[in-house]
């Protein structure tokens, strides 16, 4: 049984909370706000309720030192802005700006630790390194809470070591996200219809066979769709393709049921990203010419094989949505989740980062997810190491 922060009091208390702030920064600054807004909900209650709240995230992979590319400025900056407050970065993680910080803390105070990536012990993958590492987190804080859903797949010193080291509980946002995706694990209301994309291939092969397993189809858009075209023969240009990913698309397309796995018959196509786009069968994309979005056939068969379902899981856009010629596909894909009568997950940071970028209301989807590989591990029933050390006692 995990905990929340309602199974505490808290007032009073050094609260050390593990957010996943890990956004996207466009000329310094945060290009979307989506996981910052998600710690809200947690970080609001806390201060609230009198904590001493002592804010830790990673950002981008600055590789185990400091890097100004990565630091948390802007995301301190723009959390500040949505808290109505003032929040003080401290220069450092664990050191003396770190403790001089959370030293000075009263009662609904917040402040928020520099990146925890710019120490190589975050990620190690030496156990007595991490253990050290969380030993000096778990210095700060009275409490731990885990609330970055985005991360509990990894096994990091601030994800699951410094939860085994203090009394810990989940925040709001870990709790919504179990709760939603449990919904596509047991009890699953028909038609389930999967809906993959995104340029991040590799995840989505490992969670594929366990998707095959429990849904009555799924369709493959985005840079997901390029091995399997290629594995049932078609040539693909100059398109994103990994070649080790062919084998693995030509055993799902044989596992499959008939017609259970849906593949673009249309393409937009150009030389390269930001040329207007042309529109092209799937089994004849030029040589010189990459795939960029599902052509508008697809979006249609699409749509329509979304809008009857009871139970939609999306992860990862059609296409390259970030670029007006190529964000067909997906915004209808978004629009027909919208207009449809599913329970819907929508998950992954690019896809949530989509549904903002095309101007539609989060709240008009079942539930938005903050975390990509961990939502997938997750409905695949893995051991999540963050979620397992919250179930500890």
């Amino acid at each position: 049984m995990i905990k929340t922060i309602d199974d505490f009091a808290v007032e009073g208390l050094r609260v050390l909370v593990r957010a996943d702030l890990n956004v996207p920064l466009r000329d310094g600054c945060v290009a979307d706000d989506g996981r910052i807004r998600a710690s809200l909900p947690t970080l609001t209650a806390l201060t609230t309720r009198g904590a001493r709240v002592i804010v830790c995230a990673h950002l981008g992979r600055p590789g185990g030192q400091p890097d100004p590319k990565y630091s948390l400025a802007p995301v301190t900056a723009r959390l500040g802005e949505l808290l109505g407050r003032a929040v003080e970065l401290a220069t450092d993680t664990t050191g003396p700006a770190a403790r001089a910080a959370v030293a000075a803390l009263a009662p609904g105070d917040l402040v928020m630790l520099e990146n925890l990536r710019f120490n190589a012990a975050e990620t190690s993958k030496d156990d007595e390194q991490r253990g050290a590492f969380a030993e000096q987190l778990a210095d700060l804080a009275d409490l731990y809470v885990a609330d970055g859903f985005g991360a509990v797949h990894r096994k990091h010193a601030s994800v699951y070591e410094v939860a085994l080291r203090l009394p810990h509980a989940a925040g709001y946002l870990v709790q919504a996200e179990v709760d939603a995706l449990s919904r596509l694990t047991a009890n699953i209301r028909r038609p389930y219809v999967v809906a993959l994309g995104g340029a991040k291939v590799a995840d989505k092969f490992d969670a594929f066979g366990s998707l095959l397993a429990a849904a009555d189809r799924i369709l493959v858009g985005g840079a997901m769709a390029f091995p399997f075209l290629v594995a049932r023969g078609d040539k693909v240009g100059t398109s994103l393709l990994e070649a080790s990913q062919v084998g693995a698309a030509a055993e799902l397309l044989r596992r499959a049921a008939p017609g259970q796995i849906q593949l673009p018959s249309d393409i937009v196509v150009a030389a390269e990203p930001g040329d207007s786009g042309a529109v092209v069968a799937a089994d004849a994309i030029p040589a010189d010419q990459m795939g960029l979005d599902i052509g508008p056939q697809t979006a249609v068969r699409f749509a329509a094989a979304l809008f009857p379902a009871q139970t939609v899981f999306w992860n990862g856009p059609m296409g390259m949505f970030e670029l007006a010629p190529y964000a067909g596909g997906t915004l209808a894909v978004a629009q027909a989740l919208t207009d449809g009568e599913a329970f819907t997950v929508v998950g992954g940071g690019d896809t949530g980062a989509a549904i903002r970028a095309l101007g539609l209301a989060e709240d008009t989807f079942g539930y938005v997810s903050t975390g990509g590989g961990a939502s997938l591990e997750f409905i695949q029933g893995k051991t999540l190491p963050g979620l397992a050390a919250l179930e500890a006692s």
